[in-house]
């Protein structure tokens, strides 16, 4: 694991990189990265964690795996490279954004970096994935690591807001402290459930709300 991410972040990532199971992950990634393609590209797996930095944390988004087909990945949950089609998944977030945030329109890039470096923590629960094979790298450890990165940001800072879409993410709120942070909860912005409650949530506005009356400043949405 070489070091890939912001300074900040050093004192929490450090010690796990030391941890058995991190060791193991790593020599699983490296072989499988010999033997196929993985996403996404080895220097942007701990992208999250360059461009946001720890004390810096609003929001964190949580998704589940990085994209699996190519050039869609680059380390930040949901997000895609300027120049990708925008997945269903993140069509729906920009439809939802449209009707939550006054003035906002749909981007031409899916890149979601400038909400990163406002503070929103795009977290994948697995960092890594091979091409073409959703969740082949999940029960290799960074559902361990990640767990251990909700709880700390949850107990080391105040006045953040989790946003958990769908069961998977949802199951993480045990991790996080509602008394000190703000949990927003809705059903997974995939097409086959965005009509279920996703839709509607207003989840922007609503960390916007929360952001303010905590005295901290409110994210700029529009991309």
């Amino acid at each position: 694991m070489e070091k890939m991410y912001n300074e900040s972040w050093g004192p929490i990532l450090k010690p796990l990189f030391q941890q058995d199971y991190m060791k193991k992950l790593s020599a699983f990634v490296q072989q499988e990265r010999r033997q196929f393609e993985i996403y996404p590209p080895q220097d942007l797996v701990f992208n999250a964690f360059r461009l946001t930095r720890l004390q810096d944390v609003k929001v964190v988004i949580l998704g589940q795996d990085p994209y699996h087909n190519v050039g869609q990945a680059h380390g930040l949950s949901f997000s895609v490279p300027q120049g990708i089609t925008f997945p269903p998944s993140l069509k729906n977030i920009f439809a939802e954004l449209q009707t939550d945030i006054p003035g906002f329109q749909t981007p031409t890039s899916g890149d979601l970096t400038k909400w990163a470096t406002q503070g929103v923590l795009l977290l994948n629960a697995t960092l890594t994935v091979r091409a073409h094979q959703a969740a082949s790298h999940q029960k290799q450890g960074w559902e361990t690591f990640t767990d251990h990165i909700i709880a700390k940001i949850s107990e080391e800072l105040e006045n953040v807001v989790f946003v958990l879409w769908g069961s998977y993410a949802q199951k993480k709120s045990v991790l996080i402290d509602e008394r000190k942070h703000l949990i927003l909860k809705a059903v997974h912005p995939s097409p086959l459930s965005v009509y279920r409650g996703f839709f509607g949530s207003k989840p922007f506005s609503k960390a916007n709300t929360y952001l303010a009356s905590k005295g901290r400043s409110v994210i700029d949405w529009k991309l």
